[in-house]
């Protein structure tokens, strides 16, 4: 069982990632982003998740230097992630994209490093962009976001390097059973994105129940079930909080019915764009 805020998973290069961190999609640059990740960083959070599209990568740098050296960190304490943009596949245009991700960010290399959407006749050239950048040391990790299994499949065919990570949408609504034992067979690491349906679970009647069984919150339920699932988790907040109740999974387990009852609430239901059918 993940026991604590500072528990990693190891992924199959053998690099240690947190289980838990704290994601900044849609959260625009200034003081509100800026201290909501070196809020996330002091109350003891070691995971912070972003992407060029979210353009917020100066804020999440600065509140990275800022959550540093307020709670006394050294770089290497924390794990950094960006992804690169639809626009920006292709092998010497990742290049590029990702010098101007480090730039921005002010760091002298990333953690992980994703391909933020599967562009077909695009990621593959992309991904060979990655594994240069992993082989040259500038990430420690290279992975995908929103590969469905034929993706997934398609690249590791034609490329080196499997992906360490694959962060998709993922919720009590959408639990890509088949997906996420796919990935596992091949031992790639499953990350949630959106894990909170952004916001659209915290009412439903099954999730309330159980929460109050546990004096919990229907959010922190949830988490719960993403780690108990085994999969890496980013909930975005930027109200401290929403921050400190996020990350407060640690000191209780869901029972296997429970687990249950949540996994039965899928029913196929995405909230973001389908990734065999964007248009971006």
């Amino acid at each position: 069982m993940t026991t604590h805020l500072q528990a990693k998973a190891t992924l199959h290069n053998g690099v240690k990632m947190p289980w838990f961190g704290i994601g900044v999609f849609k959260v625009e640059e200034g003081a509100e982003l800026v201290n909501a990740v070196k809020t996330a960083l002091v109350h003891g959070y070691r995971s912070v998740d972003t992407a060029a599209i979210y353009g917020n990568e100066e804020g999440v740098g600065e509140g990275i230097r800022q959550g540093l050296q307020e709670a006394g960190l050294k770089r290497e304490d924390i794990f950094v992630t960006s992804k690169v943009w639809n626009a920006d596949l292709g092998y010497e245009e990742t290049l590029k994209a990702f010098d101007m991700s480090l730039e921005k960010l002010g760091l002298d290399y990333l953690d992980l490093y994703l391909i933020h959407w599967p562009v077909e006749g695009k990621y593959i050239d992309a991904w060979r962009a990655l594994e240069t950048l992993y082989r040259n040391g500038r990430i420690k990790a290279i992975g995908v976001s929103n590969f469905q299994i034929h993706h997934l499949k398609h690249l590791m065919k034609e490329t080196d390097i499997k992906p360490m990570i694959n962060q998709v949408e993922y919720h009590p609504r959408l639990t890509q059973k088949e997906l996420q034992a796919f990935c596992a067979e091949q031992g790639i690491q499953l990350e949630a994105w959106s894990p909170l349906m952004q916001g659209q679970l915290l009412d439903h009647p099954v999730l309330q129940e159980i929460a109050q069984k546990y004096g919990k919150s229907a959010a922190q339920v949830i988490l719960r079930w993403d780690l108990q699932n085994g999969v890496i988790t980013i909930p975005k907040s930027t109200k401290k909080h929403r921050i400190e109740e996020n990350a407060n999974v640690f000191d209780f387990e869901l029972s296997a019915e429970d687990m249950k009852r949540i996994d039965d609430l899928n029913e196929n239901l995405r909230v973001g764009p389908d990734p065999d059918n964007f248009d971006f």
